[in-house]
């Protein structure tokens, strides 16, 4: 008669200490999920407590949970002096703007930032989309016949500059601000390698340029969307506050260019390294809007994106998230997240039928207002870009390209590639 012994309970997980380097995220999703099923404990950098929500049915639910809030008065570790005051991570949970707002105040903002961002209103930023993509193409193939060895860097000549200029185009920001604002986007909201001091000097300094951006827009308005906000006025007859309009244009300059970027940069990596589906598109049997659908699941622009708080304690597939935590939205790994995306979730198919539905641009109340921007950009640049340049390659391993500095932003700091094929 054999018996069978049942194997000692486990205890709780030790939570997970996030590197702030970050890196690819995939493998590590993985092995979270694994260990810990859709919801893990973490230690975010500066050894905080915390959350992430991994798994795309749980991510779903809690995104659009009514009793979870975007408001650091949610949070009271931030103000009991439990986290220091240089604490790195609070420029995300203090900046006021549409993204930490709730309720009312919430609808309020994004009532006036969303009509410009409505299928129909995006759709007539078309012509430009398409004429800045041209020049940005003959920049990069100048770029490539000027090298010794063929090869540009797809990052810096058309994957950063194209939603760069249509975000400053949209919001009216002069030419000569629009690297300096990518540096200082990068410093504050993606790079967590920084020192407390590095982190807030860069935060002072966008704040400060954002506001030499606004005080320009007021002082001459024009049709530009900095100008309507600072004109307009909700159904209640409020206008925004300094720091809302600070912080709501900070919201779109980031997320209307390092997002999109990162797209461009992904689909174009995941192409290269997939050309037979490269060639489905290629020959009409797919779209690029499969394209786009299929990277934003397979390698979503932002890997745990903070932060969102339980204001009670909250069950998610099992797993008890206490009140006032800091909770991480796990986008690249609900991206793969295989009990929804399929035993294959690992591999890129843009016939994936989920692929749509991904969790990508969020859910709920706040829902990427972007999302039409960010797919008519990545499909008007990944279209023209393969149809010019068929044959384009990377001219490193894919392996070999080193990521950001960031466990938020899911990128590689360059990409560099080849135009055509080696004679």
């Amino acid at each position: 008669m054999s018996s069978h012994i049942s194997p000692a309970p486990q205890g709780p997980r030790a939570p997970h200490v996030i590197d702030p380097a970050g890196g690819c995220p995939h493998a590590l999703n993985a092995r979270l999920r694994a260990e810990h099923g859709a919801v893990a404990e973490v230690v975010l950098p500066g050894g905080v407590p915390g959350a992430v929500v991994l798994g795309h049915d749980a991510l779903k639910e809690f995104l659009a949970h009514p009793e979870v809030a975007k408001g650091a008065r949610h949070f009271p570790a931030l103000h009991d002096g439990t986290i220091p005051a240089d604490w790195p991570l609070r420029v995300f949970s203090n900046a006021l703007g549409m993204h930490t707002a709730d309720g009312a105040d919430h609808r309020r903002l994004r009532a006036l930032v969303g009509k410009a961002f409505t299928v129909r209103q995006v759709e007539r930023l078309r012509p430009r989309v398409e004429e800045l993509t041209a020049g940005l193409l003959d920049d990069l193939g100048r770029a490539a016949a000027a090298s010794p060895d063929g090869t540009a860097d797809l990052y810096e000549h058309f994957a950063l500059p194209l939603p760069m200029n249509v975000i400053c185009e949209l919001l009216g920001v002069d030419p000569e601000h629009r690297g300096r604002l990518h540096h200082l986007t990068n410093k504050v909201v993606i790079a967590t390698d920084l020192t407390p001091a590095e982190k807030m000097a860069s935060l002072q300094e966008l704040m400060a340029l954002t506001s030499t951006i606004a005080a320009a827009r007021a002082a001459e308005p024009g049709e530009d969307l900095t100008s309507a906000l600072i004109a307009a006025r909700a159904d209640d007859g409020d206008r925004l506050t300094e720091l809302e309009l600070i912080g709501t244009m900070r919201l779109m300059l980031v997320a209307g260019h390092e997002t999109t970027l990162n797209l461009i940069v992904n689909a174009v990596r995941a192409l290269c390294a997939h050309r037979d589906q490269l060639a489905q598109v290629l020959e009409g049997k797919a779209t690029w809007s499969d394209v786009v659908d299929e990277t934003l699941r397979w390698d979503t622009p932002v890997s745990w994106f903070p932060f969102r708080y339980p204001t009670r304690d909250l069950t998610v597939d099992g797993t008890v998230i206490r009140q006032g935590t800091p909770v991480l939205a796990g986008y690249s790994a609900a991206g793969r997240d295989e009990s929804f995306h399929g035993p294959d979730a690992d591999r890129f198919d843009i016939t994936r039928a989920t692929a749509a539905r991904s969790l990508a641009f969020g859910h709920g109340a706040h829902y990427c207002t972007g999302a039409p921007l960010a797919r008519l950009e990545a499909t008007i640049a990944l279209e023209r870009l393969f149809t010019r340049f068929p044959d384009l390659d990377l001219a490193v391993p894919d392996a070999e390209l080193p990521y950001q500095n960031s466990f938020i932003s899911n990128n590689v700091r360059f990409l560099p590639v080849r135009l055509a094929r080696p004679a």
